[in-house]
Parts: C-alpha cells; structure tokens; sequence
C-alpha cells in the first residue's frame, strides 16, 4: 500500500510532547536548537556512528534504517539488539522521561522492525541519560493503537498544514520552539476571540 505523504517516526515522539511542536517542525521546517537538544546531539555521537559490535553475548547494531509500508513510516532506529532469535530496540534519551512520548517512538521502531524481518517485538528499552536508567517499553495492544492514531493525526497534520494552538504550559518553558511557537500570543488571541464573541457579537444579536 502506498501512502502518502510518509511520516518521520521522529514526529511521533514530537506530536506526542506537543502537537503544534510536531506541525512547526514536520509541516513549516522550523527548527531551533537549544541547551537539550545540543546536550541530546552530543549524546547520540555514539549511537549515530553506525558502529555494530557485540555487547554483553548480544549483537547490537547502531543507526538502523526502518520503514513499514502499511503504516507509511520511515526513521532509524538508535540501536537494535539481536540475540536468541530476539530483537529488541533500544532508544537513547539524553535527559529524563517526558510522559510517554518515547515509549510511543519506540513502537513504532518495532512495528517497523516487525514488518521488515517478520518477527514478533514484544518489548523494547528506553535509555535516560539524566537518571541513566533503562527502562522496559511493553509493546501492548493499546500502545500499538495509540501510535497508529497518532501517524494518522500527523498526516493530517501534514495534509492540511493546520497549525494546532499552543498548550501553553509548563512544557514551553523547555521547547527548543518557544520564539516560534509565541504560547503567550496565541493565549491573548483566544482572549481576544472570546471577548469579541461573547461581548461585542453577543450584543450585537
């Protein structure tokens, strides 16, 4: 099946953190970096080499290519671990955990990985550089279900170029986006939308 337009696996993380951060960056090419997403480039210097090496009696091979036809996805993976007939992909974070928007990442690697070697993934591994923990993913029914709405939300997103509202919470503060995004003047715009709605048009009627 072909489908088009085909969404980056990166924007699912970023639709899930924020969906006007995923249209900014994956509809309108904006991008600014900022002191987590250079701490997180310099992070992934080892993982984006490409290098493959046996770790601990596994295979790990850095910097995967994935696609899945039926899903309309392409990325690459961090890292996929081989051993025993399992796979496993392991994706490095360089900060601390935010919700689940690795954990749905990481879905869609094994639905890509799946689909590719026609295996079954039941589990993968996030790596959190800031506590510098790895932790479990469980690739259940209903993180599955929740990844293949998102990848339909994004192409919508892509299709139509609409531009969410800004949340306008805690999550700006840290948005490599911020100066782009401008929460606070979208906030006033809907101030002033509803006061001209409930004031000036109310009135009117």
């Amino acid at each position: 099946m072909n489908i088009e337009p085909v969404v980056p696996i990166s924007a699912i993380e970023h639709f899930a953190y924020c969906p006007r951060q995923c249209a900014l960056i994956h509809c309108d090419g904006v991008w600014n970096d900022n002191e987590h997403t250079v701490g997180g480039t310099r992070a992934h210097r080892r993982v984006d080499s490409g290098e493959h090496r046996r770790e601990r009696g596994r295979m790990v091979l850095r910097s995967i290519p994935l696609w899945s036809e039926s899903l309309g996805l392409s990325g690459r993976a961090d890292a996929v671990e081989m051993a025993d007939n399992a796979v496993v992909p392991v994706e490095y974070k360089a900060g601390v955990r935010h919700a689940n928007a690795a954990d749905l990442q990481l879905c869609a690697q094994a639905l890509c990985l799946e689909e590719m070697l026609e295996v079954d993934i039941p589990h993968g591994y996030v790596w959190y550089g800031g506590p510098r923990r790895r932790v479990r993913v469980d690739f259940t029914v209903a993180v599955r279900g929740e990844v293949c709405r998102i990848v339909e939300e994004i192409r919508v997103q892509m299709l139509t170029g609409k531009l969410p509202g800004a949340v306008d919470d805690e999550r700006c503060r840290s948005c490599q986006l911020i100066h782009h995004c401008l929460p606070e003047l979208t906030k006033a715009s809907r101030r002033v939308r509803r006061y001209l709605n409930d004031v000036v048009f109310g009135c009117a009627t």
